[in-house]
């Protein structure tokens, strides 16, 4: 298979990245190691390259209604300029995928889209256009994007890269000419992200890394994600692991008129979803990968999402999809990892303080 490249793959080339694909792109994983690029993003400052995220232009007279339509969270009555985060479900509850959207006007959405989903997305996000006063444009190939993280990150913005961001609060964003810069983030930590055109986006990482700013891989974002509880679809959503399911039913707005899925949602919030994502810490170093079995007396309850030894707590923990039985914290379970069980204790699915500029 051939996968895709970002606009910056050859500066990860020259920077000696480990690349391996991710999401139909061939994305640096590392540069030195991840536990250097976590702790830079957790103590100064790291840039990510997410050019490989999807992005879609919704406008027209129906656009406010017809994103509300396919999206959980609720646009209406939102201020120009903020970001809202949601689920675009099946009418089932299952998730299509997660993502951002920027409310740029009344009649003008901009997507944000998971990269392994862009082609299934793009599909659907057509196909429920019928009867909607819309026009819908897939641009993801005009923009490159870039995260900017970790609590040096503002001065960063404003010192290197010329970009004045201290009057954006948390999910807000605001366009400089043709450029969108946003204070949202997947790291737990301040942050920005930069859409631009391919050209400016490999300015800005080459004044970036003449600034010593630390390049960050995908496999720092996944453990830093995973330490504040953040999901990752596919893993913590999915076609068969809805937002209540996932613990995100504050992003599912249910007092709205419709929205697809609003049923099968409404009814598993009342009723109370079969399985529940817990966080799970073992009692000892072992680590639990996506996949292992989680165990109660026994029996399989579940299994695991996502797992790692932290690596801002040094504490071998887990996210777990598990029977809702057995969910409450403080509950003991045990993981399968290969033919040895070890014994762990239900917690909170967050592993590590956020510190986000709010």
């Amino acid at each position: 298979m051939e996968y895709k490249r970002t606009c910056l793959y050859d500066k990860h080339v020259a920077l000696g990245a480990l690349i391996s694909p991710f999401g139909g792109f061939d994305m640096p994983i590392q540069y030195t190691n991840i536990v250097d690029e976590h702790q830079a993003v957790r103590q100064h400052c790291g840039v990510f390259d997410v050019s490989h995220m999807g992005e879609v232009l919704v406008f027209g007279k129906d656009a406010e209604r017809y994103v509300n339509h396919i999206f959980t969270n609720d646009v209406r009555d939102v201020p120009d300029g903020k970001i809202l985060y949601g689920m675009m479900c099946y009418e089932d509850g299952g998730v299509v995928d997660d993502l951002l959207v920027y409310k740029m006007a009344d009649d003008r959405f901009f997507l944000v889209i998971n990269a392994a989903n862009i082609d299934k997305d793009w599909a659907w996000i057509q196909q429920q256009a019928k009867g909607f006063d819309i026009t819908l444009e897939h641009q993801s190939e005009q923009y490159g994007e870039l995260a900017v993280q970790g609590p040096e990150a503002e001065q960063v913005m404003e010192q290197v890269l010329g970009i004045a961001c201290k009057e954006l609060s948390f999910y807000t964003f605001k366009m400089i000419g043709d450029v969108i810069v946003s204070r949202t983030g997947y790291t737990g930590e301040d942050g920005f992200e930069i859409y631009a055109t391919p050209h400016y986006i490999n300015e800005c990482w080459d004044k970036l890394i003449a600034a010593n700013v630390k390049p960050c891989g995908l496999g720092c974002r996944d453990t830093l994600r995973f330490e504040v509880g953040l999901p990752l679809y596919g893993d913590e959503l999915s076609e068969t692991i809805t937002p209540i399911m996932a613990g995100l039913g504050i992003f599912v707005k249910l007092d709205k008129d419709e929205f697809i899925g609003k049923e099968a949602l409404a009814r598993q919030k009342a009723e109370g979803a079969p399985k529940k994502l817990v966080g799970i810490e073992l009692h000892d170093k072992a680590i639990p990968r996506h996949g292992y079995s989680v165990l109660k007396d026994g029996n399989v309850i579940g299994e695991v999402t996502t797992g790692y030894h932290t690596i801002s707590t040094d504490k071998s923990v887990c996210l777990a999809l598990i029977d809702s039985q057995y969910a409450a914290q403080g509950t003991d379970v045990e993981i399968q990892i290969r033919k040895k069980t070890f014994p762990g204790t239900v917690c909170k699915k967050r592993f590590y303080d956020k510190h986000y500029k709010k």
